[in-house]
Protein backbone atom coordinates (compact mmCIF):
# COMPACT_ATOMS: atom_id res chain seq x y z
CA UNK A 1 0.00 0.00 0.00
CA UNK A 2 1.47 2.99 -1.10
CA UNK A 3 0.37 6.58 1.04
CA UNK A 4 1.46 10.04 -0.52
CA UNK A 5 0.77 13.78 0.31
CA UNK A 6 1.84 16.14 -2.22
CA UNK A 7 0.81 19.52 -2.89
CA UNK A 8 1.90 22.95 -3.01
CA UNK A 9 1.37 25.81 0.21
CA UNK A 10 2.15 29.50 0.98
CA UNK A 11 6.47 28.73 1.55
CA UNK A 12 6.33 26.66 -1.81
CA UNK A 13 4.15 28.46 -4.29
CA UNK A 14 3.07 32.67 -5.26
CA UNK A 15 -0.27 33.36 -5.46
CA UNK A 16 -0.94 33.37 -8.92
CA UNK A 17 -0.22 29.30 -8.59
CA UNK A 18 -1.88 28.65 -5.91
CA UNK A 19 -4.82 29.94 -7.41
CA UNK A 20 -4.64 28.18 -10.30
CA UNK A 21 -4.95 24.77 -7.85
CA UNK A 22 -7.64 25.76 -5.52
CA UNK A 23 -11.13 24.16 -5.85
CA UNK A 24 -14.10 25.87 -5.82
CA UNK A 25 -16.51 23.83 -3.18
CA UNK A 26 -19.36 23.24 -5.90
CA UNK A 27 -16.40 21.22 -7.98
CA UNK A 28 -14.75 19.25 -5.47
CA UNK A 29 -16.94 16.23 -5.52
CA UNK A 30 -16.44 16.12 -9.53
CA UNK A 31 -12.98 16.58 -9.21
CA UNK A 32 -12.34 14.34 -6.47
CA UNK A 33 -13.68 11.27 -8.59
CA UNK A 34 -11.94 12.60 -11.19
CA UNK A 35 -8.85 12.26 -9.58
CA UNK A 36 -9.51 9.13 -8.15
CA UNK A 37 -9.81 7.61 -11.68
CA UNK A 38 -6.52 9.14 -13.32
CA UNK A 39 -4.55 8.76 -10.05
CA UNK A 40 -4.64 5.00 -10.43
CA UNK A 41 -5.82 5.52 -6.17
CA UNK A 42 -7.99 3.69 -3.94
CA UNK A 43 -8.42 6.78 -1.68
CA UNK A 44 -8.36 9.72 -2.74
CA UNK A 45 -8.49 13.08 -0.60
CA UNK A 46 -8.20 16.76 -1.23
CA UNK A 47 -7.81 19.74 1.02
CA UNK A 48 -7.99 23.06 -0.40
CA UNK A 49 -7.26 26.54 1.68
CA UNK A 50 -6.23 29.97 0.52
CA UNK A 51 -3.17 29.20 1.79
CA UNK A 52 -2.27 25.24 0.12
CA UNK A 53 -3.82 22.43 -1.77
CA UNK A 54 -2.87 19.22 -0.72
CA UNK A 55 -3.89 15.63 -2.42
CA UNK A 56 -3.56 12.76 -0.26
CA UNK A 57 -3.86 9.77 -1.89
CA UNK A 58 -3.31 5.93 -0.97
CA UNK A 59 -4.03 2.53 -3.13
CA UNK A 60 -1.36 -0.43 -4.59
CA UNK A 61 -1.47 1.56 -8.06
CA UNK A 62 -1.17 5.26 -6.74
CA UNK A 63 2.12 7.33 -8.05
CA UNK A 64 2.88 10.89 -7.82
CA UNK A 65 3.71 11.63 -11.03
CA UNK A 66 -0.68 10.48 -11.72
CA UNK A 67 -1.20 13.01 -9.27
CA UNK A 68 1.61 15.58 -10.62
CA UNK A 69 -0.13 15.03 -13.80
CA UNK A 70 -3.92 15.42 -12.98
CA UNK A 71 -3.40 18.36 -10.82
CA UNK A 72 -1.03 19.87 -13.98
CA UNK A 73 -4.80 18.98 -16.40
CA UNK A 74 -6.92 20.65 -13.76
CA UNK A 75 -4.56 23.43 -13.14
CA UNK A 76 -3.48 24.30 -16.83
CA UNK A 77 -0.42 25.00 -16.04
CA UNK A 78 2.35 23.84 -17.24
CA UNK A 79 4.32 20.86 -15.77
CA UNK A 80 7.71 21.71 -14.80
CA UNK A 81 6.33 24.59 -13.14
CA UNK A 82 4.17 23.24 -10.80
CA UNK A 83 6.61 20.02 -10.26
CA UNK A 84 9.04 23.20 -9.00
CA UNK A 85 7.14 23.97 -6.52
CA UNK A 86 5.85 20.57 -4.82
CA UNK A 87 6.34 18.63 -2.35
CA UNK A 88 5.77 14.87 -2.34
CA UNK A 89 6.03 12.83 1.26
CA UNK A 90 5.46 9.23 1.49
CA UNK A 91 3.80 6.71 4.04
CA UNK A 92 4.75 7.82 7.71
CA UNK A 93 6.52 11.23 6.44
CA UNK A 94 3.37 11.64 4.69
CA UNK A 95 1.17 10.97 7.68
CA UNK A 96 3.34 13.48 10.04
CA UNK A 97 2.89 15.90 7.41
CA UNK A 98 -0.72 15.67 7.86
CA UNK A 99 -0.43 15.71 11.74
CA UNK A 100 1.36 19.07 11.45
CA UNK A 101 -0.95 20.63 9.17
CA UNK A 102 -4.28 19.66 10.95
CA UNK A 103 -2.36 21.04 14.46
CA UNK A 104 -1.46 24.25 12.63
CA UNK A 105 2.59 23.51 12.97
CA UNK A 106 2.40 23.80 8.93
CA UNK A 107 0.30 27.33 8.70
CA UNK A 108 1.47 30.64 8.10
CA UNK A 109 0.11 31.40 11.34
CA UNK A 110 1.68 28.77 13.41
CA UNK A 111 -0.89 27.30 15.62
CA UNK A 112 -3.82 28.72 13.78
CA UNK A 113 -7.16 26.71 14.97
CA UNK A 114 -9.03 27.25 11.27
CA UNK A 115 -7.15 24.39 9.55
CA UNK A 116 -8.53 21.78 11.49
CA UNK A 117 -11.87 22.06 10.30
CA UNK A 118 -10.77 22.77 7.33
CA UNK A 119 -9.38 19.33 7.21
CA UNK A 120 -12.35 17.94 8.65
CA UNK A 121 -14.19 19.22 5.78
CA UNK A 122 -12.10 17.83 3.37
CA UNK A 123 -12.47 14.28 4.89
CA UNK A 124 -16.53 14.64 5.39
CA UNK A 125 -16.52 15.71 1.47
CA UNK A 126 -14.28 12.75 0.43
CA UNK A 127 -16.64 10.53 2.34
CA UNK A 128 -19.67 12.21 0.48
CA UNK A 129 -17.82 11.74 -3.05
CA UNK A 130 -16.90 8.49 -2.78
CA UNK A 131 -13.67 8.36 -2.85
CA UNK A 132 -12.56 7.68 0.96
CA UNK A 133 -13.11 3.99 2.17
CA UNK A 134 -9.89 2.55 2.94
CA UNK A 135 -6.33 3.20 4.20
CA UNK A 136 -7.27 7.02 4.33
CA UNK A 137 -10.22 6.98 6.45
CA UNK A 138 -8.15 5.19 8.95
CA UNK A 139 -5.22 7.66 8.94
CA UNK A 140 -7.61 10.46 8.88
CA UNK A 141 -8.93 9.25 12.24
CA UNK A 142 -4.90 9.14 13.74
CA UNK A 143 -4.89 12.63 12.24
CA UNK A 144 -7.87 14.11 14.39
CA UNK A 145 -6.82 12.39 17.38
CA UNK A 146 -3.28 13.64 17.27
CA UNK A 147 -4.53 16.83 16.18
CA UNK A 148 -7.08 17.09 19.20
CA UNK A 149 -4.17 15.98 21.47
CA UNK A 150 -1.87 18.89 20.56
CA UNK A 151 -4.69 21.20 21.17
CA UNK A 152 -5.67 20.26 24.68
CA UNK A 153 -1.63 18.85 25.83
CA UNK A 154 -0.19 22.13 24.53
CA UNK A 155 -0.39 25.67 24.58
CA UNK A 156 0.31 26.30 20.21
CA UNK A 157 -3.32 28.13 19.75
CA UNK A 158 -4.05 29.87 23.21
CA UNK A 159 -1.63 32.56 22.38
CA UNK A 160 -2.80 35.13 19.59
CA UNK A 161 0.19 35.77 16.57
CA UNK A 162 -1.76 38.42 14.11
CA UNK A 163 -2.64 41.58 14.95
CA UNK A 164 -6.08 40.93 14.10
CA UNK A 165 -6.63 38.11 16.28
CA UNK A 166 -4.74 39.61 18.71
CA UNK A 167 -6.75 42.46 18.97
CA UNK A 168 -10.46 40.65 19.30
CA UNK A 169 -8.75 38.20 21.51
CA UNK A 170 -7.90 41.10 24.26
CA UNK A 171 -11.43 42.25 23.22
CA UNK A 172 -12.82 39.15 24.83
CA UNK A 173 -10.70 39.32 27.86
CA UNK A 174 -12.78 43.05 28.27
CA UNK A 175 -16.33 41.71 27.18
CA UNK A 176 -18.07 38.56 28.89
CA UNK A 177 -20.19 38.11 25.84
CA UNK A 178 -19.35 39.52 21.92
CA UNK A 179 -22.71 38.66 20.93
CA UNK A 180 -23.89 41.79 23.21
CA UNK A 181 -21.05 44.36 21.74
CA UNK A 182 -21.08 46.35 18.51
CA UNK A 183 -17.88 46.78 16.75
CA UNK A 184 -17.18 49.62 14.08
CA UNK A 185 -14.02 49.19 12.11
CA UNK A 186 -12.42 52.33 10.30
CA UNK A 187 -11.35 51.24 7.22
CA UNK A 188 -11.14 48.43 4.29
CA UNK A 189 -8.31 46.96 4.19
CA UNK A 190 -6.58 43.11 3.88
CA UNK A 191 -6.10 43.80 8.54
CA UNK A 192 -10.02 45.11 9.11
CA UNK A 193 -11.41 42.27 6.68
CA UNK A 194 -9.57 39.72 8.54
CA UNK A 195 -10.62 41.66 12.25
CA UNK A 196 -13.99 41.48 10.68
CA UNK A 197 -13.81 37.66 10.33
CA UNK A 198 -12.82 36.80 13.34
CA UNK A 199 -16.01 39.02 15.01
CA UNK A 200 -17.91 37.66 12.79
CA UNK A 201 -16.73 33.76 13.85
CA UNK A 202 -17.16 34.67 17.19
CA UNK A 203 -20.56 35.49 17.00
CA UNK A 204 -20.40 39.24 17.79
CA UNK A 205 -23.50 40.98 17.86
CA UNK A 206 -23.13 43.76 15.16
CA UNK A 207 -20.33 45.36 12.88
CA UNK A 208 -20.34 48.46 11.11
CA UNK A 209 -17.75 49.34 8.54
CA UNK A 210 -16.51 52.80 7.73
CA UNK A 211 -14.38 53.80 4.90
CA UNK A 212 -13.66 56.46 2.89
CA UNK A 213 -15.31 54.69 -0.31
CA UNK A 214 -18.92 53.13 0.60
CA UNK A 215 -18.35 50.80 -2.62
CA UNK A 216 -15.62 49.09 -0.80
CA UNK A 217 -16.96 49.29 2.68
CA UNK A 218 -20.15 47.28 1.30
CA UNK A 219 -18.50 44.87 -0.08
CA UNK A 220 -17.06 43.76 3.10
CA UNK A 221 -20.13 44.40 4.84
CA UNK A 222 -21.79 41.72 2.55
CA UNK A 223 -19.50 38.98 3.54
CA UNK A 224 -20.08 39.28 7.38
CA UNK A 225 -23.18 40.48 7.60
CA UNK A 226 -22.31 44.13 8.80
CA UNK A 227 -23.21 47.49 7.72
CA UNK A 228 -21.61 49.85 5.32
CA UNK A 229 -21.33 53.94 6.67
CA UNK A 230 -18.78 56.34 5.15
CA UNK A 231 -16.11 58.01 7.17
CA UNK A 232 -18.10 60.81 7.58
CA UNK A 233 -20.39 59.46 9.37
CA UNK A 234 -18.30 58.39 12.54
CA UNK A 235 -19.27 60.51 14.46
CA UNK A 236 -23.28 60.16 14.55
CA UNK A 237 -22.22 56.04 15.27
CA UNK A 238 -19.29 56.28 17.73
CA UNK A 239 -21.70 56.42 20.67
CA UNK A 240 -23.36 52.72 19.71
CA UNK A 241 -19.73 51.22 19.45
CA UNK A 242 -18.30 49.29 22.35
CA UNK A 243 -15.20 48.44 20.34
CA UNK A 244 -13.58 50.48 17.43
CA UNK A 245 -10.37 49.21 15.68
CA UNK A 246 -9.14 51.34 13.21
CA UNK A 247 -6.41 51.09 10.24
CA UNK A 248 -7.07 53.13 7.70
CA UNK A 249 -4.16 55.26 5.55
CA UNK A 250 -4.90 58.53 6.46
CA UNK A 251 -2.50 60.91 7.09
CA UNK A 252 -3.83 62.77 10.03
CA UNK A 253 -6.41 60.96 12.95
CA UNK A 254 -9.46 60.30 12.02
CA UNK A 255 -10.72 60.25 15.52
CA UNK A 256 -10.09 62.48 18.04
CA UNK A 257 -10.41 63.79 21.72
CA UNK A 258 -12.98 65.24 21.41
CA UNK A 259 -15.44 63.22 19.50
CA UNK A 260 -14.77 60.19 21.70
CA UNK A 261 -15.54 62.55 24.97
CA UNK A 262 -18.67 63.69 23.41
CA UNK A 263 -19.73 59.64 22.75
CA UNK A 264 -18.22 58.75 26.03
CA UNK A 265 -21.29 61.58 27.67
CA UNK A 266 -23.93 59.94 25.52
CA UNK A 267 -23.07 56.25 26.68
CA UNK A 268 -23.28 57.43 30.20
CA UNK A 269 -19.60 56.63 30.34
CA UNK A 270 -20.19 52.93 29.34
CA UNK A 271 -16.27 51.79 28.67
CA UNK A 272 -15.07 51.50 24.79
CA UNK A 273 -12.34 49.30 23.93
CA UNK A 274 -10.02 50.79 21.02
CA UNK A 275 -7.23 49.42 19.12
CA UNK A 276 -5.29 51.70 16.51
CA UNK A 277 -3.37 49.74 14.08
CA UNK A 278 -2.45 52.07 11.65
CA UNK A 279 0.49 54.20 10.95
CA UNK A 280 0.58 57.02 11.31
CA UNK A 281 -2.31 56.62 14.05
CA UNK A 282 -5.75 56.82 13.59
CA UNK A 283 -6.67 57.98 17.13
CA UNK A 284 -5.19 60.66 18.92
CA UNK A 285 -2.80 59.61 21.39
CA UNK A 286 -5.03 61.81 24.27
CA UNK A 287 -7.68 59.39 23.33
CA UNK A 288 -5.74 57.26 25.99
CA UNK A 289 -5.96 59.37 28.85
CA UNK A 290 -9.93 59.61 28.90
CA UNK A 291 -11.33 57.52 32.04
CA UNK A 292 -13.66 54.43 30.37
CA UNK A 293 -11.49 54.11 27.20
CA UNK A 294 -9.24 51.29 26.68
CA UNK A 295 -6.53 52.30 23.88
CA UNK A 296 -4.43 50.28 22.18
CA UNK A 297 -1.85 51.08 19.42
CA UNK A 298 0.10 48.55 17.37
CA UNK A 299 3.34 48.53 19.30
CA UNK A 300 1.28 46.96 22.37
CA UNK A 301 -0.14 44.23 20.06
CA UNK A 302 3.15 43.36 18.60
CA UNK A 303 4.46 43.11 22.08
CA UNK A 304 1.78 40.57 23.04
CA UNK A 305 2.31 38.83 19.92
CA UNK A 306 5.87 38.59 20.15
CA UNK A 307 6.09 37.06 23.66
CA UNK A 308 2.85 34.40 22.31
CA UNK A 309 4.76 33.45 19.73
CA UNK A 310 7.74 32.72 21.54
CA UNK A 311 5.11 30.73 23.56
CA UNK A 312 3.61 28.84 20.57
CA UNK A 313 6.84 28.09 19.51
CA UNK A 314 7.80 26.23 22.82
CA UNK A 315 4.51 24.67 22.10
CA UNK A 316 5.16 23.56 19.32
CA UNK A 317 8.31 21.72 19.99
CA UNK A 318 5.81 19.65 22.55
CA UNK A 319 3.53 19.16 19.69
CA UNK A 320 6.66 17.85 17.78
CA UNK A 321 6.68 14.87 20.38
CA UNK A 322 2.70 14.26 20.48
CA UNK A 323 3.32 14.07 16.41
CA UNK A 324 5.88 11.51 16.59
CA UNK A 325 3.71 9.61 19.09
CA UNK A 326 0.36 9.66 16.60
CA UNK A 327 2.93 8.60 14.18
CA UNK A 328 3.92 5.41 15.97
CA UNK A 329 0.16 4.53 16.65
CA UNK A 330 -0.16 4.82 13.27
CA UNK A 331 2.52 2.16 12.55
CA UNK A 332 0.82 -0.12 15.24
CA UNK A 333 -2.44 0.23 13.81
CA UNK A 334 -0.58 -0.50 10.30
CA UNK A 335 1.21 -3.87 11.52
CA UNK A 336 -1.73 -4.97 13.39
CA UNK A 337 -3.83 -4.88 10.39
CA UNK A 338 -0.71 -7.07 8.71
CA UNK A 339 -1.38 -9.59 11.56
CA UNK A 340 -5.07 -9.59 10.71
CA UNK A 341 -4.81 -10.76 7.37
CA UNK A 342 -2.08 -13.32 8.44
CA UNK A 343 -5.05 -14.22 11.20
CA UNK A 344 -7.46 -14.94 9.01
CA UNK A 345 -5.65 -16.95 6.27
CA UNK A 346 -4.83 -18.69 9.58
CA UNK A 347 -8.08 -19.68 10.45
CA UNK A 348 -9.09 -20.01 7.23
CA UNK A 349 -6.37 -22.98 6.36
CA UNK A 350 -7.18 -24.52 10.06
CA UNK A 351 -10.80 -24.66 9.06
CA UNK A 352 -10.64 -26.19 5.95
CA UNK A 353 -8.67 -28.58 7.37
CA UNK A 354 -10.87 -28.82 10.57
CA UNK A 355 -14.28 -29.43 7.79
CA UNK A 356 -12.48 -32.26 6.06
CA UNK A 357 -11.66 -33.97 8.83
CA UNK A 358 -15.58 -32.99 10.21
CA UNK A 359 -16.56 -35.07 7.13
CA UNK A 360 -14.75 -37.97 7.40
CA UNK A 361 -15.76 -38.41 11.03
CA UNK A 362 -19.58 -38.20 10.01
CA UNK A 363 -19.15 -40.29 7.02
CA UNK A 364 -18.13 -42.75 9.13
CA UNK A 365 -20.47 -42.53 11.90
CA UNK A 366 -23.19 -43.36 9.03
CA UNK A 367 -21.25 -46.41 8.59
CA UNK A 368 -21.77 -47.67 11.36
CA UNK A 369 -18.46 -46.83 13.15
CA UNK A 370 -17.70 -46.87 16.46
CA UNK A 371 -18.38 -43.62 17.66
CA UNK A 372 -15.39 -43.74 20.55
CA UNK A 373 -12.80 -45.34 17.63
CA UNK A 374 -14.23 -42.65 15.15
CA UNK A 375 -13.00 -39.76 17.85
CA UNK A 376 -9.67 -41.22 17.99
CA UNK A 377 -9.23 -41.27 15.35
CA UNK A 378 -10.97 -37.36 14.36
CA UNK A 379 -8.45 -36.08 16.99
CA UNK A 380 -5.83 -37.94 15.84
CA UNK A 381 -6.24 -36.37 12.29
CA UNK A 382 -6.39 -33.31 13.04
CA UNK A 383 -3.25 -33.27 15.06
CA UNK A 384 -1.38 -34.51 12.29
CA UNK A 385 -3.06 -32.32 10.04
CA UNK A 386 -2.81 -29.00 12.00
CA UNK A 387 1.03 -29.65 12.62
CA UNK A 388 2.33 -30.80 9.59
CA UNK A 389 3.30 -27.76 7.87
CA UNK A 390 4.49 -26.07 11.16
CA UNK A 391 6.85 -29.59 11.86
CA UNK A 392 8.37 -29.52 8.39
CA UNK A 393 9.40 -25.20 8.89
CA UNK A 394 10.61 -26.36 12.07
CA UNK A 395 12.44 -29.43 11.03
CA UNK A 396 14.36 -27.13 8.18
CA UNK A 397 14.63 -24.11 10.64
CA UNK A 398 16.74 -26.96 12.61
CA UNK A 399 19.15 -28.67 10.22
CA UNK A 400 19.90 -24.89 9.01
CA UNK A 401 20.77 -24.04 12.71
CA UNK A 402 17.98 -21.13 13.10
CA UNK A 403 17.82 -21.11 16.34
CA UNK A 404 15.81 -17.63 16.31
CA UNK A 405 12.84 -19.03 14.16
CA UNK A 406 12.75 -21.90 16.82
CA UNK A 407 12.71 -19.42 19.49
CA UNK A 408 9.70 -17.54 18.40
CA UNK A 409 7.85 -20.69 17.08
CA UNK A 410 8.21 -21.60 21.08
CA UNK A 411 6.86 -18.26 22.11
CA UNK A 412 4.01 -18.03 19.24
CA UNK A 413 2.59 -21.94 20.79
CA UNK A 414 3.10 -20.61 24.38
CA UNK A 415 5.86 -23.39 25.12
CA UNK A 416 8.47 -23.36 27.92
CA UNK A 417 11.70 -20.95 27.08
CA UNK A 418 13.90 -23.55 27.51
CA UNK A 419 15.65 -24.89 24.24
CA UNK A 420 16.68 -28.67 24.38
CA UNK A 421 19.24 -30.51 22.43
CA UNK A 422 20.16 -26.92 20.51
CA UNK A 423 16.39 -26.94 18.46
CA UNK A 424 14.00 -25.67 20.88
CA UNK A 425 11.60 -28.96 20.80
CA UNK A 426 11.59 -29.23 17.30
CA UNK A 427 12.27 -33.14 17.78
CA UNK A 428 9.21 -33.36 19.61
CA UNK A 429 7.01 -31.91 17.35
CA UNK A 430 8.87 -34.29 14.71
CA UNK A 431 8.05 -37.75 16.75
CA UNK A 432 4.38 -36.36 17.44
CA UNK A 433 3.47 -35.53 13.75
CA UNK A 434 5.05 -39.39 12.71
CA UNK A 435 2.56 -41.14 14.99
Amino acid sequence: MVLIALGVNHRTAALETRERVAFAPEMLVPNLQQGLRQSGAEDFVILSTCNRTEVYAAGEGVSPEAVLTWLVEVGRLDAQDLKDCTYVLRDDEAVAHMMKVASGLDSMVLGEPQILGQMKSAYAVAQEAGTLSGVLHQVFHQVFATAKRVRSETAIGENPVSVAYAAVSLAQRIFARLQDIHALLIGAGDTIELLAQHLHEQGVGQITVANRTLSRAQQMAERFGAEAILLADIHDRLPEADVVISSTASQLPVLGKGAVESALKRRKHKPIFMVDIAVPRDIEPEVGKLDDVYLYTVDDLKSVIEVNRRRREDAASQAELIIDEGVESWRKQLRGQNAASTIRDFRGALGSVRDAELEKALNALAQGQAPEQILRQLAHGLTNKLLHTPTTQLKQASEQGNLEQIRLARLLFGLQTGERNGVGGANDLEEQDEE
